[in-house]
C-alpha cells in the first residue's frame, strides 16, 4: 500500500498521518503479527520509543490489535476492518518454538465461553505453541 492510501486509511480512523506513523503502518504491512522488537529492527531511524507512542495510538483507533503470545511478548497486527476491530474474539494464533514467529490462524475461530453469572468477558486469546511447516523440514 503507498504513502497516499495509508495516509487515507489512518484519517478514516481518525488518526493523523505523520511520517513515523507511515513508517510504522507500513512495516506492520506483512503476513504475520510483530513484536516491538521486530518493528524496531526494521525501523533503525525510528526509536523504540516512539515506535511504541505509535502503537499504542494505532491500538486506541483500531488501527492496530495487540495481543500476546504466551511467552509475555505483545505483537501487533493491522486491522482489515474499516471500522472498530474484532480481533479479540476472532482466531487462533499459533506460536512457533522454534523459529519464534507467530501465525495467524484466520480459519480457526475461538469458540464462544458461557462464563458464570456476574462474569464479564474483556478478551479472549487463544494461543497455539509447536512447530510451524517451515520448521518441520
Amino acid at each position: 500500500m503507498d504513502s497516499l492510501r495509508i495516509t487515507e486509511r489512518l484519517e478514516h480512523k481518525g488518526v493523523k498521518a505523520t511520517a513515523n506513523r507511515i513508517l510504522v503502518y507500513k512495516s506492520l504491512q506483512n503476513n504475520h503479527p510483530l513484536s516491538l522488537a521486530d518493528i524496531e529492527s526494521m525501523l533503525i531511524t525510528m526509536d523504540k520509543s516512539s515506535i511504541f507512542r505509535v502503537l499504542t495510538l494505532f491500538v486506541e483507533h483500531d488501527v492496530v490489535h495487540s495481543f500476546s503470545d504466551g511467552r509475555g511478548v505483545v505483537h501487533y497486527e493491522l486491522c482489515t476492518d474499516d471500522e472498530h476491530c474484532h480481533h479479540d474474539n476472532d482466531h487462533v494464533h499459533f506460536y512457533c518454538e522454534n523459529c519464534q514467529q507467530t501465525y495467524c490462524l484466520e480459519d480457526i475461530h475461538v469458540p464462544s465461553i458461557q462464563l458464570p453469572e456476574g462474569f464479564i468477558t474483556n478478551e479472549i486469546s487463544v494461543i497455539v505453541k509447536g512447530k510451524c511447516p517451515h520448521c518441520l523440514h
